[in-house]
Formats: structure tokens, sequence, C-alpha cells
């Protein structure tokens, strides 16, 4: 098998595990910074390597436009093509037929969907998902699904959770054909409970190595999230891990993990970095204001990632006043250690049971 999971400790719902892939180990709770067009945005794969990543993130649709497949299969994978030595999850391009809906066609066989770069028509069934997953040579890859709107009637839900496990049949099958990646199955249902449990049953009765949450975090309340996540986590096989899509707010991961969620992805840390934002354990910190124009400080006292051992926040508010592309990088930098710090102590808690207390005090200052 390419991929073999183990729990190692378990404190209320929250699960310290270990998954390993061809690529290296991946210690649970973890955080997987998203690489969409091949990198994660301002950052190479020494900084990756340095902030503690242990797998990114690379998105098949995305990949398929831009290198391309010829490309793709030249360098004999997504990690000869970028150097990266550890695992990569592959998002199928099911998140693609949520958010590029102009000029959308969504048939039984696949979907027609326009090409954001030139407006060009491709059509995207399970099958070439699997054969773009299979040149880019990602550790995981995902099902191609149907992440339905926010919003949804009832009875289009039904419409995309049959096309959700009509498509993960073929991805399931076609994937096994093409080699032994491991595959993840996404669990839909929009927001009924009714409709997720029963996408859950379909799914997990499929052999898959692993097992995602989709179709949340779209734009959805927070409660809502939770309650969906909480609804569907114990539906999932407890022996394989367990992927909630598009998680990346520090409250929301310690809110997730309460329940049972193994990994998480986002844009999130890189994409506020990019506009001065910074994540602390304090909070959230807005680099760009004022009040830092004569402080010495890093942004963090005790963090030890390159930005905080190197830089003052004064410096760093004057790379973003005279729009300096370094100060974004920097950020970029503190916030993804951050999340990996995260990660780090969230897995330390559950291993000395003192979760619960980690969680509370993220929620109070991401509150």
């Amino acid at each position: 098998m390419s991929l073999k999971f183990e729990v190692l400790k378990v404190s209320g719902k929250a699960r310290r595990g270990r998954i390993h892939l061809p690529h290296g180990v991946v210690e649970t709770p973890t955080f997987m910074p998203v690489g969409t067009n091949a990198n994660v945005k301002l950052m190479t794969p020494r900084d990756l390597e340095e902030v503690g990543a242990q797998i990114i993130l690379g998105n098949a649709f995305h990949l398929y436009l831009k290198p391309g497949l010829d490309v793709l299969k030249f360098h004999e994978g997504i990690h000869n093509f970028i150097n990266w030595k550890k695992p990569v999850l592959t998002d199928s391009g099911g998140f693609q037929v949520f958010s590029l809906r102009e000029g959308r066609k969504i048939t039984e066989d696949g979907v027609f969907i326009r090409s954001p770069l030139d407006g060009s028509k491709h059509f995207i069934t399970p099958e070439l998902s699997m054969e773009i997953q299979h040149a880019i040579a990602s550790d995981i890859v995902m099902a191609f699904d149907y992440c339905a709107e926010p919003g949804i009637d009832y009875d289009n839900a039904v419409k995309a959770l049959e096309l959700t496990t009509k498509w993960a049949e073929r991805s399931l099958k076609k994937i096994r054909q093409l080699s032994d990646q491991a595959i993840f199955g996404i669990v839909q249902g929009a927001f009924f409970y009714d409709l997720r449990e029963r996408s859950a049953k379909e799914i997990t009765s499929m052999a898959f190595d692993g097992f995602a949450i989709g179709g949340l975090s779209v734009g959805e309340e927070y409660d809502i999230t939770l309650k969906m996540t909480e609804f569907t986590a114990p539906l999932l096989p407890e022996n394989k891990p367990r992927y909630f899509m598009g998680a990346g707010s520090p409250k929301l991961i310690v809110d997730l993990v309460h329940n049972g969620i193994d990994i998480f992805d986002s844009v999130l840390p890189t994409r506020v970095g990019r506009h001065g934002q910074a994540l602390t354990w304090n909070g959230k910190m807005n680099v760009r204001a004022a009040k830092f124009k004569f402080d010495k400080t890093p942004i963090e006292d005790g963090c030890s990632c390159y930005t905080c051992k190197n830089f003052s926040r004064s410096y760093i508010r004057h790379l973003f006043d005279r729009g300096e592309v370094l100060g974004q990088i920097l950020l970029t930098i503190h916030n993804l250690h951050f999340m990996m710090d995260l990660s780090k102590k969230i897995r330390e808690s559950i291993e000395n049971d003192s979760f619960e207390k980690l969680r509370g005090e993220v929620l109070k200052n991401y509150a």
C-alpha cells in the first residue's frame, strides 16, 4: 500500500496520528500549505522545510492548464519539477466546479469549465482528473467531486451528492488502473444532515485510503461549519485519515481537531500575510499599523522563525509602507511557521491530554 495510517493517541475525540507516504511521514494533526500553481506563494522549498511543512497541496486543474501534462510527464512528476522532497496532495479540480461557475455546464459524465487563463473550454471527467493527478505523481490523490454552492436547495443538493458518488466510483476505478497512489474520497451533502449521512455511507463503502469532508468553509456561517463537521466526522472510519478541505484559521483548526479531524489546508495564512496581517499566539496583528513605526521588537517574542529572529515590526511595517515584496515574504514565512508550530503544539497537547486547555487559549485569542 502507498499509504499507512496509525492512530497513536486519542484525547477526547482529538487524534494524534501518523501517515506513512512514499515521500515521507506526516505527523497529524497537521496544516498543509497550498501551492496551487506548483509553488506556495512567495516561499521556496527551502523556506517550507525551514518552517516545518510536512506536506503541501497542488491543484490538478490549474497544473493541467499550466505547465500542462507534457511538462509534468517530462519531469516525471511534481516532486522533481519543483524540487520538493516531501509528500504532496492534489485537489482533483472539484473545487473549480464550485468556484469557476461562469460558462460552466455540469453533466453526468463530467463538467465543461472555462479556463481562468484564456477562457478556453475544457471537459473535466473523473477519469481525466485521475490521469492529471497520475501525471503529477502526488502522494495523495483526491476523487473528483461536485462541491455544491452555499444555499443550494435540497433537490439540487441531492443531485450534487449523487454525482459525487458516481464520480467517486469512477475516480477509484481509474486511479487503480493507473497506479497505486493513495486516494481519498470526499463526503458532500451541503448543509443537510440526512444528505451528509447518506454521502458518508456511500463514500465510505468504497475502498478509499482516507476520507475528506468537502463542501464546507465555502462562505457559510461558522456555526454551520462546526455542526456539519461534528455530525459528519463520526461517520468516517476511525482507522483512516480524515481531511477537512479549506480550514486555515487557528480557531477553526482547533475546533476541527476537537471533532477528530487530522489534516487541513487553506490559503488563509499566506493570503493575510501578503496583506500585512500576522498570526500570533496572542491573536491577529496588523503590522501596517502606525504604532509599530518605532517598534524594535519582532512580530512575536520567542518565535524561532527566520523573520522574528532577524527583523523588527518597524522594518516590516516600512516594507509594506513602501510596497516592497520582501514584507510580504517575511510575513508569509512567519505565518506558515506559526501554523506549523500550532500543529506541533496540538500534537503535543493530545499526547499529554492537555488539548482542551490549548484549544481554549486559541479560541480566546482568536474570538
